[in-house]
């Protein structure tokens, strides 16, 4: 988790110094058409200042993390690769349900971008069906898993 430790402060610091930069020039630009000058672009500003803050909290998840557990291989300055081998996880060959989320997802889109709230909430629902599908895929039917 170190990596991913270093890798998020590095991106959390540059999106404050370029929320500075911007802030800066466009607080002293002298060409009007780029906006009235003496003003910050509100919305750029904030945009980079969100950015960092957000990526600050990832930053902080791996940094507690990275302080609970033992340094994983990638980790070690004297890890090496066949020290990761083996088996990563199990995933689906055949399923059809993320096909599904990917729908209802663009279902429930849609009814935001056209603000149809009983889309939205026909899409929320439809969601929420997808998700459990896909989380229970292997607890029932003919793909259950273990002793039949």
């Amino acid at each position: 988790m170190k990596t991913e430790n270093r890798l998020f402060l590095i991106v959390m610091i540059s999106m404050f110094i370029f929320a500075a930069i911007y802030g800066y020039v466009t607080w002293y630009n002298e060409n009007p058409a780029y906006g009235v000058p003496g003003e910050i672009e509100w919305v750029g500003f904030l945009g980079l200042i969100f950015s960092g803050l957000l990526t600050g909290m990832v930053w902080l998840v791996f940094w507690v993390i990275s302080r609970r557990i033992d340094p994983r291989p990638e980790d070690r300055p004297d890890g090496e690769i066949s020290d990761v081998s083996g088996e990563v996880g199990f995933f689906s060959p055949g399923s059809y349900w993320p096909l599904g989320l990917a729908l209802t997802a663009v279902l429930a889109g849609i009814g935001v971008v056209f603000w149809l709230p009983w889309l939205i909430f026909a899409g929320a629902v439809a969601i929420l069906l997808a998700v459990g599908g896909l989380t229970f895929e292997y607890y029932s039917g003919t793909r259950k898993l273990g002793p039949q």
